[in-house]
């Protein structure tokens, strides 16, 4: 037996069919961080359709659906987590349910934790007669750009009665059928910034009759780069990142202005408040000695997510029941960021990493790639993972 075939042994064909063409249907129709109404609409009545009920709106474009288990009273509570919004990234994957929406895709596998989350919901109430407690779902919107809707699931309260939460994350680096999580800080805190070089105009035949703000520009986005290679030990983790750069017009006028921006990323506090010292010391020095001026701009995002280790043995306990020890990894974090981590902030949290890698399939792009595959097969595993996990939490304690 496959281990695919093994996550389906818990799951019927229908239900299974069912979430696939969820999957693809909200693939075809991606939509970016904060205009996800189409999806909350759709969402809404697929879920009804299932038989759900008290779905409420959350954090703007997202829903939240409590499922309360039968068996007895309990007050625990627990929360799934599943994030729903797309990228601006023009879809190259080739799937038959490519993005209909031009410049929009789900490019990091969001359409498919929200497949498994409402898969999971499906489960969970059909279930409940077996569980004690409550375990509310939670359909995030805007997990990839401000605002975030993970901080404002946290402002509205959605958390204030939780004990614990799951969070799930496609991995195109893990094969299918294998899940992969560890303790502690799992992805880095994310910062944005944006810096202005305001220079002055010249000729471009006669560049020392102005200040060449392009040319600052570039002395800034080498100079950023010393901050990781020099000033922070190799063993803690910091990734300072220029993903845009923008100055000038015509071919033959010196430019007056260049813009960048980018992202900080860091696992301690430490180093996530050095790297703002210096990132504007650097930045301002050189604009400075160039004889322009500069201001930067940096807003601070998600924390790390950080996993408790005892959910994290639950996450191990659930999954080997399903797939086998071997098929638990224990895996280092990611560099990456994600929102899950003002849940992780506010309760007891994991999040795991579930295998989608298929390279028969294509499957075997990284995240945020417009050639980005899932390997479909691996959403049963997710969703009876997500299912099985919330009801061994709402266990009684001994």
């Amino acid at each position: 037996m496959s281990k695919a075939e093994t996550g389906n042994r818990l799951m019927d064909a229908a239900l299974e069919r069912r979430m696939i063409e969820i999957r693809r249907h909200l693939h075809r129709n991606p939509e970016l961080s904060n205009e996800e109404s189409e999806t909350q609409a759709y969402l809404r009545q697929v879920l009804e359709e299932a038989g759900l009920s008290g779905i409420r709106p959350v954090a703007g474009f997202g829903l939240a659906v409590d499922v309360v288990g039968a068996a007895g009273p309990s007050n625990r509570t627990i929360v799934i987590r599943a994030d729903i919004d797309a990228l601006p990234i023009t879809e190259a994957s080739g799937v038959p349910f490519s993005s209909e929406r031009p410049g929009v895709m789900h490019a990091c596998g969001h359409d498919a934790h929200t497949a498994m989350g409402y898969a999971a919901s499906v489960l969970l109430e059909r279930q409940k007669q077996s569980f004690s407690g409550t375990v509310r779902i939670i359909f995030q919107p805007a997990e990839e750009a401000e605002p975030l809707g993970g901080r404002r699931v946290v402002e509205e309260g959605l958390l204030d009665d939780v004990e614990a939460a799951i969070g799930i994350h496609v991995d195109p680096y893990t094969a299918t059928g294998k899940i992969a999580v560890g303790a502690g800080p799992y992805t880095l805190a994310c910062d944005i910034f944006d810096i202005t070089v305001t220079g002055n105009s010249a000729h471009a035949a006669k560049p020392s009759e102005g200040v060449d703000a392009i040319a600052v520009a570039c002395s800034i986005v080498t100079e950023l780069q010393k901050i990781v290679s020099r000033e922070i030990d190799p063993y803690d983790p910091l990734v300072v990142s220029i993903t845009g750069i923008e100055g000038g017009g015509a071919y033959n006028v010196i430019a007056a202005e260049a813009r960048l921006k980018g992202t900080v990323r860091s696992g301690h506090e430490w180093t996530r408040q050095h790297a703002w010292k210096r990132l504007s010391q650097i930045v301002e020095g050189l604009a400075s000695i160039h004889n322009a001026s500069a201001e930067v701009d940096l807003r601070r995002g998600e924390p790390p997510v950080i996993n408790d280790p005892d959910m994290v043995e639950i996450i191990r306990r659930t999954g080997a029941n399903l797939l086998g020890q071997d098929n638990m990894l224990s895996a280092p974090g990611w560099t990456a960021a994600d929102d899950f981590a003002f849940y992780s902030e506010k309760c007891p949290s994991v999040y795991f990493r579930l295998g989608i890698r298929n390279e028969e399939l294509g499957a075997i792009y990284p995240l945020h790639h417009p050639r980005f595959r899932v390997d479909e097969q691996a959403l049963s595993i997710g969703a009876v993972v997500l299912c099985n996990a919330a009801r061994n939490f709402l266990l009684p304690q001994s």
